[in-house]
């Protein structure tokens, strides 16, 4: 089943079950996707890692809002935002461990023999491309600097 009908099916259960927060943001995403597959101007779908790029822009957005609400007191807006992220990221694959993405990044840096800053963005190239959809880019990110000194 493709995640658009995933994301429609999940939009019926939350108009049922009257869960505003849920349906917001499979909206939005559902949103997000047609205009991702509008954008080049033909009908055909667009592929799956170009769906995993947008849940994962999506839960960001909503996180980072929530972060910024919190800093500044307003945990009324920021629950909101965590809710609808935590809707969007059951439509994501499951997310590896600190761990698991640090021996990822390991191997790249032994594999392209990278040694220090200079090489970090050969190294994240290559990680975002292994992790994509797996891990963050803010995660591999801070891996890959402190790997790196």
């Amino acid at each position: 089943m493709s995640l658009q009908q995933q994301i429609m099916d999940a939009m019926k259960i939350a108009m049922k079950g009257k869960d505003s927060q849920a349906l917001e943001a499979l909206r939005a995403v559902k949103s997000a996707l047609l205009i991702a597959q509008t954008a080049t101007g033909s009908k055909e779908e667009i592929s799956e890692d170009e769906e995993l790029k947008i849940l994962q822009k999506q839960v960001k957005q909503r996180k980072d809002s929530a972060a910024i609400y919190s800093e500044q007191g307003r945990a009324d807006l920021a629950e909101p935002e965590l809710l609808q992220a935590a809707v969007i990221e059951k439509f994501l694959p499951q997310q590896l461990s600190e761990e698991e993405v640090a021996k990822v990044v390991d191997a790249i840096i032994a594999e392209t023999g990278a040694t220090s800053m200079k090489d970090m963005g050969k190294v994240m190239g290559m990680a975002n491309g292994k992790l994509a959809g797996k891990a963050d880019g803010k995660t591999i990110s801070t891996i890959v600097k402190a790997r790196l000194v």
